[in-house]
Formats: structure tokens, sequence, C-alpha cells
């Protein structure tokens, strides 16, 4: 790679800002950075989350990929976490009584690539993934 890796920035839209706001600071445990009326920073897991508020304009249908036979949820986005974090993150989502559009589970166990993976929605229906590698020099691995 021709640039060592730094934290990601990236703004969501949300339709309701104090919603989305708890959830992220609360379900999440992600601090919160600045903010405005419009607009509030969240380190997420070490990088620059920034959810905007959008006014709710459309009942577009959410869009899905087929992969391991689970519908995946386009667009998504999140953290590649490391092992031990992903499964103490993802029980501690369990415990507050999370719900999943796909649970935590692990991929190609016991092959290249092996990966733990779980997808959930925020309260304005962003997709987000986590994931973790068993190996993580595998991440880009083909």
């Amino acid at each position: 790679m021709k640039y060592p890796i730094a934290p990601f920035h990236i703004a969501i839209p949300v339709h309701n800002l104090d919603e989305c706001r708890k959830f992220y600071r609360e379900t999440l445990e992600c601090p919160e950075g600045r903010s405005s009326e419009q607009w509030v920073d969240f380190n997420l897991f070490g990088h620059q989350l920034v959810i905007h508020h959008k006014p709710k304009t459309t009942t577009e249908k959410p869009y899905t990929n087929a992969v391991d036979g689970k519908n995946v949820p386009v667009p998504h986005y999140g953290v590649v976490l490391t092992w031990e974090t992903f499964e103490t993150f993802s029980q501690e989502l369990k415990n507050k009584g999370l719900k999943f559009v796909i649970e935590p589970y692990t991929r190609f166990k016991g092959e290249r690539g092996e990966q733990a993976t779980m997808f959930f929605l925020d309260p304005a229906g962003n997709a987000l993934e986590f994931k973790a590698f068993k190996n993580i020099d595998q991440l880009f691995a083909k």
C-alpha cells in the first residue's frame, strides 16, 4: 500500500438526529465529538462517523445481495475489528437486545479468509457490518 492506514471519515444521512445520536452513543457506545443542530461527530472504533440530518423523503425499498444464502443490505459500512473485539462487541449488542439483519456468524470456517460478520440497521435504516478476520493478513487475500 502506498499510504499508511489512517482513520476513515464517513458521513451518513439520518432522518431523526436525536434517535440516531442516542443509538450511536448508547447502543454502539461511540464517544461523541463536535456537533451542531444538523450533524453529530462520533468516534467509531477510531474512525470519524458523522450523522447528518436529512428529511425522510422516500420509501425506497432496501436492496440486498445474496451472500452465503443471506440477504446482505446494500449499501452498508462498518469496521474490521480484532477477533476478540468482535466477539465481545457482538455479545454486548445481543445483551442489549439489538435486532440483527444477519446474526453474528463465521464465514469460511477453517479456510483461507475465515471471518466473523454481523449486520444490523441504525434507527434511520443505514446498514452496518462489523467483521473480524481470524488472520488479519488475509483481509485482502484472493
